[in-house]
């Protein structure tokens, strides 16, 4: 079955190393918290908020290692909405879940954690908290 992993992190600068070194980190942390490889992973689709323009955060994953050239990917900006945080990249990766693989880790980054408080639970766990 098709699962969807959730995740958000914040870019430093809207300049396309600090964009890219975010979106890196957060898909890496993805796929190592719900342990899938790229070959498991179906699309993956990116938002940006309208202030990060400088790169596309999919080329990310073109620095990642083999398996990803295979991966399809999508970006687009999100909508602007008056008070939301600024310079987020978010991601909806589609992932082939086999039973047993457990329930997904979703990831929220840096401050991002914020935009989905019914998630810290999931994050506190991968962080070492209690």
């Amino acid at each position: 079955m098709i699962r969807g992993l959730r995740g958000a992190v914040r870019a430093g600068l809207n300049e396309k190393a600090a964009i890219l070194e975010a979106t890196s980190e957060l898909l890496s942390e993805m796929v190592l918290r719900n342990q899938i490889s790229p070959d498991r992973i179906a699309s993956i689709f990116f938002t940006a908020t309208p202030d990060l323009n400088a790169v596309f955060p999919a080329e990310a994953t073109r620095g990642m290692g083999p398996g990803w050239n295979g991966v399809p990917l999508l970006c687009a900006q999100e909508i602007e909405v008056p008070g939301s945080m600024d310079r987020i990249i978010r991601v909806l990766m589609h992932v082939n879940w086999e039973e047993g693989m457990g329930q997904p880790a979703h990831v929220y980054l840096r401050e991002t954690s914020a935009l989905r408080p019914d998630l810290e639970t999931c994050n506190l766990k991968w962080s070492g908290a209690t």
